[in-house]
Order: structure tokens, then sequence, then C-alpha cells
């Protein structure tokens, strides 16, 4: 039979959803992802215990007083593990997964079972579903939406899907036919059939259905842990590929109970829900003589009003310790000023060695971490998306070769920290003969015929199934066995205990070759390869968005001597405690926290201004630039240890306002022309502190696919075609003024045009509005604007100055600014932005949406290392 290439065309289709369908996956994951956020805030926002009573007192609404207790008991034993965190991230995701798979299952199982021929539809599908391995489902899951919650939800939704949509068939099915036929007889229309006959007497079985679907998705979600799902399911599997009996039992004991405490919850759910159930319960209440306060259940009004309570007390509690913990200092110096760095790590040992180490140092630089263990495939694809950051253990240019060669255009190599390596076959030194791959061949009956390997995604298990096993003649005689490294060194650990013979797959450096008396089987035909050296490899960017870092992350080395010592104490920690390891080391090594994270002087909290403790009030209208400007000042100030107010307000009252001394210091002073009314009219009470940016110009503007206006001359005659409108901004701008009095009447536009007064942002979004619809249209702007990156525009000529002189943009301050300021009025009277600087800081600010311009603004101040200093010195 011909190859029935069937995984290519899988392979293209899901190329082209990427290439072409990307925006709708974009919008599933940001939906999925929010959904888990919430749900995680609630269920992970309140103190443990407060929480588990909660669980407790739904539990006794449901069941009765023994299981609340029992409940509560669990919750308990959860939390005492440390793994409350983790469990509510497993339970947030189960819940989304299976609200969504419910949705959308009962609908469909209820069209099943009215139509025969959906049913029939259906059936092959729900077959394909149930029956294809779960881990498949990650697959594409990770392809099409990174590493993160958005795969497992996915992946959980499809897997739990299908007995959803049987039992709902199957309970509509199973309703008595005659019932039925009954209320046709008396008239009831389809939709009160299903709605009052059909649905009550199928709940049961429909109960049951989302009794399994949210099991199914506990399970796929514990899988998930294997996309970066988090939660418990990133437990189980660092467990597993670590070899961690005790995480492991840990952890599959906190599944254990959410298991339990869901089964039982769905099912008495139905209880409460259908008739036939709570008959069936009063029934059983009425029969219980002895012992009948545990079968007590409280009303659901009281239940509610206990969760309520509960819930309060949570939260309260929760807001006073997150309270607490923002008032913590900051233990090193506050570089990263809380943006959040995504870390991922293959469980090698040098990736969790290395791994750790960076979010222990860019935790004491002021960054938050999130690190996500990974099998290499998901990891480079994470990566590669920007869903995670950088990672600290690409072996190239052999070992991680298929990976890089297939990602490399979405990846920066940020350059090596350790090499070079080897990779090798090994066997004890106690098996004797056996010193090179050639030795090997001949000898599988002593080997069982196995090599013990690592996981199978690793390139070294490629090279050695692809290259090496044939350039020995060992195919055939030898089977590699895929599993994973903390597997392969748990067989070689048994193995040397029983002086049994064994080769196993491993690398040099590697502590094991420290605790073992072993054989590196030589290569002499050297078939491995090249060696490789270890290489840090972030997303494409990774460097603008924080050159910090990556400039870090370029200068990171380690010797040999350094991670074997880094990799013994992360070992010596123990399971969970890596970062622990790391500290311990680093105390050990006190110079190296500076060396590999060196802060430069001024940086980080302890760089205070001579007038820290000030109050300084900002005064912005919503102009571009002064949005900019103002809260890139305001990140500096706060920086320098001032406590600045920021206000916006309109150009009048904002004039007032610093003649009155209400506000000390407003950054967009458009002079001499724009703002010379304000100007005339307050100098005497104002400081113009100086110019930071400059000349500027002011003009109409027209998309450049209006043919035929190049100058304010051209449009007399065209008003028709603009509808007889120039689009201007805020009334009160100076720009405004200068339009209506002088340039309309310079150029005999008076009569033929009317200017529309609006708002900035109303004008832009007429501006974009017209060119999306390639209507003709003519706009009030200036220069500097991000809009003439954005679109392609014309600025129309002013051949006879109408406009008058340029301006430059002035910083202004109240009368006695200087005196009460000095610092800072020094400061801002050398302050200087270039065109570049301006435009890069407005779009920067554009792209972080409102709301979030002070953040956006930080983002791009940390984005140019050294321009604080420069802008805002502090003397010795």
């Amino acid at each position: 039979m011909p190859r029935f290439h069937f995984g290519d065309w899988v392979e293209n289709l899901v190329k082209w959803l990427q290439d072409h369908v990307g925006w709708l996956f974009d919008a599933i994951n940001s939906v999925l992802t929010n959904m888990f956020d919430g749900v995680n805030a609630v269920l992970g926002g309140g103190e443990p215990l407060l929480m588990a009573g909660i669980f407790a007192v739904l539990a006794f609404w449901l069941r009765g007083l023994v299981p609340a207790v029992l409940t509560f008991v669990g919750f308990a034993l959860i939390d005492s593990l440390a793994l409350w965190d983790d469990g509510m991230e497993t339970l947030s995701l189960v819940i989304v997964a299976a609200v969504i798979t419910i949705v959308i299952a009962v609908p469909l199982g209820i069209w099943a079972a009215r139509s025969a021929k959906v049913g029939a539809a259906v059936r092959p599908v729900l077959d394909v579903m149930q029956t294809m391995p779960a881990f498949v489902y990650l697959i594409p899951g990770v392809m099409f939406f990174g590493v993160g919650v958005t795969p497992g939800v996915i992946a959980t939704i499809v897997f739990a899907m299908p007995p959803g949509v049987r039992m709902t068939e199957l309970g509509i099915r199973q309703v008595d036919g005659e019932l039925v036929e009954a209320a046709e007889a008396f008239g009831t229309s389809p939709r009160n059939i299903l709605r009052r006959v059909q649905l009550p007497l199928a709940l049961p079985t429909i109960m049951a259905g989302v009794n399994q679907v949210i099991m199914l998705a506990l399970s796929m979600v514990v899988i998930g842990g294997m996309a970066g799902a988090g939660g418990l399911g990133e437990k189980v599997y660092a467990a597993i590929t670590q070899l961690q009996v005790g995480l492991a039992a840990e952890s599959g004991v906190a599944v254990v109970i959410l298991a339990i405490y869901l089964d039982r919850m769905t099912g008495a759910l139905n209880q409460r829900v259908s008739p036939l159930g709570r008959r069936a319960a009063a029934k059983a209440a009425a029969m219980a003589q002895k012992w009948s306060f545990t079968h007590y259940r409280p009303g659901t009004t009281v239940a509610v009003i206990g969760v309520v309570i509960l819930g309060l007390v949570a939260g309260g509690m929760n807001l006073g310790s997150a309270s607490d913990s923002k008032g913590s200092s900051q233990a090193g110096s506050d570089v990263g000023h809380g943006k959040q760095i995504k870390m991922g790590y293959i469980p090698w040992d040098e990736g969790i060695a290395s791994t750790f180490l960076w979010k222990e140092l860019l935790e004491e630089r002021g960054y938050t971490t999130d690190v996500k263990q990974l099998d290499a495939g998901p990891l480079y694809s994470g990566v590669a998306r920007g869903d995670i950051d950088f990672q600290t253990d690409s072996w190239l240019p052999t070992t991680h070769k298929d990976y890089w060669n297939k990602y490399k255009s979405q990846l920066d190599d940020m350059g090596k920290w350790y090499g070079p390596t080897s990779l090798e076959l090994t066997v004890p030194s106690y098996v004797k003969g056996v010193k090179s791959l050639a030795d090997l061949k001949g000898k599988g009956k002593e080997f069982n015929g196995k090599i013990i390997g690592i996981e199978s995604s690793a390139g070294e298990m490629g090279l050695l199934n692809k290259k090496v096993l044939k350039a020995y003649g060992l195919q055939g005689e030898y089977k590699v066995v895929s599993s994973s490294t903390s597997s392969m060194l748990a067989q070689l650990n048994r193995s040397i205990k029983k002086k049994e013979p064994v080769v196993v797959v491993l690398w040099s450096p590697h502590w094991a070759y420290g605790k073992y008396d072993l054989t590196k089987l030589k290569d002499p035909k050297g078939a491995w390869g090249k060696s490789d050296s270890i290489h840090t490899v972030a997303h494409k960017g990774f460097d603008k968005k924080d050159p910090t870092v990556a400039k870090w992350l370029k200068d990171f080395k380690l010797s040999e001597g350094q991670l074997t010592s880094l990799e013994n104490a992360v070992q010596g920690a123990g399971e969970g405690h890596e970062q622990d390891g790391v500290r311990a080391w680093l105390k050990k090594n006190p110079d190296m926290a500076n060396k590999l994270a060196p802060v430069a002087k001024g940086a980080g909290a302890p760089q205070k201004g001579k007038d820290a403790g000030k109050s300084v009030n900002l005064g912005f209208f919503p102009w571009d630039e002064a949005i900019a400007s103002t809260y890139l000042w305001q990140n500096i100030l706060e920086d320098r240890g001032y406590k600045p107010n920021v206000k916006q307000l309109d150009p009048g009252p904002l004039y007032t306002a610093l003649a009155q001394g209400q506000e000390d210091v407003q950054f967009d002073s458009w002079l001499p022309t724009t703002h010379k009314q304000y100007w005339d009219r307050y100098k005497n009470k104002l400081t113009d502190v100086g110019s930071w940016y400059g000349p500027t110009s002011l003009e109409l503007s027209v998309p450049s696919y209006v043919k035929g206006v190049k100058s304010l001359a051209d449009l007399k005659g065209k008003g028709k075609e603009f509808n007889g409108k120039i689009i201007g901004i805020e009334s009160s701008a100076g720009e405004m003024g200068l339009l209506n009095k002088k340039v309309l009447k310079a150029y005999g536009l008076q009569g033929e045009y009317k200017v529309v007064s609006s708002s900035t942002s109303s004008m832009l979004a007429q501006l974009d509005r017209s060119i999306k619809k390639k209507e003709p249209v003519v706009v009030v702007l200036w220069s500097p604007h991000w809009a003439y990156g954005k679109y392609d525009l014309t600025k129309l000529k002013d051949p006879k100055g109408a406009w008058g002189k340029s301006d430059s943009i002035h910083t202004v301050a109240r009368k006695d600014f200087g005196k009460d300021l000095p610092e800072l009025n020094g400061w801002l009277k050398k302050f200087k932005l270039s065109e570049d600087k301006l435009n890069s800081l407005e779009v920067a600010i554009q792209d972080g949406g409102a709301g979030n311009e002070k953040k956006s603004a930080r983002k791009w101040l940390d984005s140019n290392p050294g321009l604080e200093d420069k802008l805002a010195p502090v003397g010795s």
C-alpha cells in the first residue's frame, strides 16, 4: 500500500488556520482567559479556611452535616499541603470548561433526541471525540492558542463533551411516549412539551451526564498541566517528570479531594433541581429515625446567607492582607517596578537551576515572575508566540536543531551561557568491555535490548534514533525506551544498586557523573555531531520589551564549577524548594547577583531627590504630547520620591489654576502663538521654565487620496466635496481661534466651510472613519502628532503664513515654582525630547490604551535605560 500522508494534510490545515484565522483564535483566547481569571479571582481571592467554610456550607445545603464536616476537613488538608492556590486554579479551570461544555452539550443533545438525522450525524463525531487519546487534544490547542489556560480549557471541552450530549439525548428519548402523546392530545405546543414534560422527566439522566462532564473535565485539566494550564495539573506533571514521589502523592490527594467533592455535590444537586429528586429526598428524610439531625439540610435562603457572610469576611481579610503586603519594602533595587517576566523550562537539571536562578534575581530586582515547566515542543512554541518571554536551556546547534529551525524567525538567540557540552550514552563502570558505542554491538541481550532514554521530544533522542544507532549498526538489536529524565535517573539508580548492566542516555555537564562511577561511551565515528552550547532564547523583540533584562541575559555566563554547585544546591533543597536552593547558593556566592544582574548607578529605590516627599500638582489637557510628557514625569517624580498628583483640565481652567497656584506645572504650552491669549492674560503670575520641544506647526490636513488639495488655497471652491465642514478640536484651543479668525479669512473660506468644534479624540475618530471609507475629509492637526505615522496624510501648505510663526512646546509653572521646588525646576529647565523620542512615547501610550497611560509611560521609560538619570539626575 502507498503511504497515506494524512498527517501532512493535517499539518497544512493547521498552518492555513494559523495564517488566516489567527484573529479568531486570539479572540477565543482572550475570552477564555478572562473567564478563568474572573472565576479564579473569586475562588482564590479569599482566606483559604473561610473559603473551605463556603464549600462546606454548600455541602451542608446539598447533602447534610457529615458531608459538610468532611468537606471542610478535605479543603483544609489541601491548604495544609500548600496547594490551595493550585487547587483553586484547577477548580476554576473545571468550572469554566464544564459550564461551556454543558451550554453546548445539552442543547445539542436535545436536538439529537428530537431529530433522527442530527442524532445519526452527531454520533460518529462523538465517537471520535471520546476515543481519541486525550493528549492529542493538547497539540492543536498549543499551536493555536499557545501555552497557558486556553489550550487546557479547549482540550477539556472537546474531551468532556460526549457524555453530556449522549446522556441528554438518552434522557429525552427515554421519556414515556404515551406521556408525550397525551400532552399533544391536549394541544400542548412542542416547546412546552419539551419544557414541561420531557426535560423534567429526563433531568435525572441529564444531571448524570453533567456529573460525567465535570469528572472528565477534572481528569483532562490535570493532563492540561502539560500545556502550561497551571494548577494541580502542573504539579502532577512536574512530579512525574522529576520523579518526585512526595509531590505526586500530595498533588494526587488534592485532586482526589476535588473529584470527590464535585462528584458528590453534582450528584446531590439533582435532588434540589429535579421534582423526582426532591420527592425522593423528602421520603428518605421521613424514614430516617435515629440520628435524624445528621440528615437535616438547611433551606436555600439560610445557605445563601451563610455563603454571603463567609464570602464577605473572606474577601475583607484578603483585602487587608493585600494592602499589608503592598506596604512591604523591596529587598533589592526596584528596576522592574512590578513588571511581569514569564519563563519556561524543560525539566533538565541545568534548565531548572538556571531558571530558578533568574527567577530569584529578577524578583530581587523588582520584577514579578511566572514560571512554567513544559516539554521542549510546547516550550519553543510558547516562546515563539510570546506567551513565554525566554528560556535558558536551548542546546544549540545540535540537540534542539529541529525546534530552532522551525521557530527561528520568531526567536532571538540571547547568546550562550555555558559550553561546550556533550551528548553520550553511558554505562556503570562495573560493566566490563564496554568503553565505546561500537562495543555495544552484539551485547543487546546483556542490556535486555534496551537503551533507557529521556523525553521523546528531546533532540538528543531524535539524534540517537535517526543517526547514532544506524552509525554503529545497533538498530534492531536495541530499542530506545522513551521516558523522562527523572525516570531514566531512577532506572540508573536501581540498576547500580543491583549491579545490573544498563545503558542510559546522558549528557555533560550532569550531576550524575559526580554521584555515580560511570563510563561515557566514546563516539569514534562522531555520530553525535559537534558539541552543543547552552543558549538563552527569547521571543522576537524581547530586547525592546525589556532591554535591561535582555542585556543581563546576553552577558549571562556560568562556569562548570558554578553550574555544578548551583545544581547541587537546588537538588539539596528538595522538591518544591528550588528557589530556596538558589538563595542558599547566592549567599555562598555573594558577588554573583550584582555580576549577573547589575544595577546601574542611580537605579532603584535609594536614588531619591533632594525634595523627596514634596507634593507636585501636574495639570494637562488631553493633547497627546501633554498626556505623554505628564505621565512620563509622574513616573520620574515617583522614582525620585516626590508625590505627584495628576489632573486633566481644559486649557483655560488649567492656565487659571496655575496662575492661582492651585496647580504647580504643566508641560504643553505652545508659545508664542497657540496659547498667546492665555500667556498674555496670566504671564505676570506664571513662570516660563523653558522649551522642551520645537519647532511645531499648526495645519489643516487631508488624506493623501484627496487629489488636487495640497495647499489651504486649494480648498476654495471645493466645500461641497468636504460637505462644507472642517473637523476641529476643542473650541478652547488657540488653534481653533486662529483658524476661525485669521486662516479662513486669509484664504476666503468663510461661509463655504464651517469649523466643527468637537474634541481631539472625536476629530481623530472622524478621520479614521473617513479614511476607512475613502471619503474626503479635512481636519485640524498639528505637528508633531502620531496620526502622521499611522495614516498617509497631506499637510496643507500655508503660503500666506496665516497660521503665524511656528511654536515651541514649553513647560509653564506657577510664579514661585522655582523657589518652592528648586531641584525639579532645575530638571525641567534642561528637559528636552527629540521628535523620535516623543513619537515613540506617544505610540507606546496609544498602544497601552485608555486608563493605562502611567503604566505605558513606565514601560517606555524602562525601555530607554539611562534616560531617567539624564532627565532627573540626582547629585551625590
